[in-house]
């Protein structure tokens, strides 16, 4: 079964715990957390930062865009579908994989959840975006119990040290 077809309809799950960092290097991983106005203009600013953190971390070029795409459709959710005043966003990388979490400060009327759009809608398709490019993902009350957090895991490989953007293969 695919990825998209399998996120059609199904919701995300609950049971991500709260990565609680603020920046930097802890037992073996590396994080970093920021915040934006939720504000259009904010997506683009995300989306640097990811890529300018992820680069720095050695981070692939495969997984550096697939964490760009992501954190744009869930900031761009975040912005577009809260009353927030902020969004904030998670870096955290393991062994594992790359997890990006989004937080907004809540008041959305429905929960994210990928849904199949007809050919003719011009929106609805980012969280199936996100359910194909993730390992896994999901949404989990933020820690004030107002906003939610909307979180992805992707696959990352990280290079040998000194690869450069240039020097880095698809």
């Amino acid at each position: 079964m695919s990825s998209i077809a399998h996120s059609c309809g199904v919701l995300p799950s609950h049971d991500a715990p709260s990565l609680g960092f603020r920046g930097g290097f802890l037992a073996g991983r590396l994080q970093d957390a920021f915040h934006f106005p939720a504000l259009n203009t904010s997506v683009s600013e995300a989306r640097k930062r990811v890529l300018a953190r992820l680069r720095e971390w050695g981070i692939d070029e495969v997984a550096c865009d697939d964490a760009q795409l992501v954190v744009s459709e869930l900031f761009t959710n975040a912005v577009r579908h809260t009353d927030s005043d902020k969004v904030s966003c998670q870096l955290r990388i393991s062994a594992a994989a790359l997890r990006i979490e989004v937080a907004d400060q809540g008041h959305a009327s429905t929960e994210p959840r990928a849904r199949c759009s007809g050919a003719d809608e011009e929106s609805g398709r980012g969280l199936l975006l996100v359910g194909a490019l993730s390992q896994a993902w999901g949404v989990r009350p933020d820690d004030t119990g107002r906003g939610r957090v909307v979180w992805a895991e992707l696959p990352h490989r990280r290079l040998p040290h000194g690869s450069g953007p240039a020097e880095r293969v698809r």
